[in-house]
């Protein structure tokens, strides 16, 4: 893989970081009480977490710029390693044993790709 081919990987797997960043924001905002409907769409953390999905859209989309396009879901997949680690983290979620399989297999499935076979 060539050094531009990894800049563009790694400007995608940002934006899926990114991306993963704003999910948390949305569901802390989530379970919080809000005075009203409208404040619980209107309120900054909201904002901001749409704010960084755009972010995190335009990450993905100059990417493509210099990665395959078969390459792109294969990084997007990491979102799910990110997800599940602010989950456990932040959230206090329990990795049950079919959570740590279905990641183990998305991390082969990764391994597979990067190593062509």
């Amino acid at each position: 893989m060539s050094g531009t081919v990894l800049a563009f990987a790694a400007l995608n797997l940002l934006g899926v970081l990114v991306s993963a960043v704003s999910q948390v924001m949305l569901k802390k905002s989530a379970t919080r009480e809000h005075g009203s409907v409208v404040g619980e769409y209107l309120n900054p953390l909201v904002i901001f977490a749409y704010v960084l999905f755009v972010g995190a859209t335009l990450l993905s989309v100059l990417s493509y710029r210099g990665i395959p396009l078969s390459m792109g879901p294969i990084l997007d997949a990491t979102g799910y390693l990110w997800v599940t680690l602010f989950g456990v983290t932040i959230f206090h979620e329990r990795m049950s044993g079919r959570k740590a399989i279905a990641l183990a297999l998305i991390v082969c499935g990764i391994v597979v790709y990067a190593l062509g076979a």
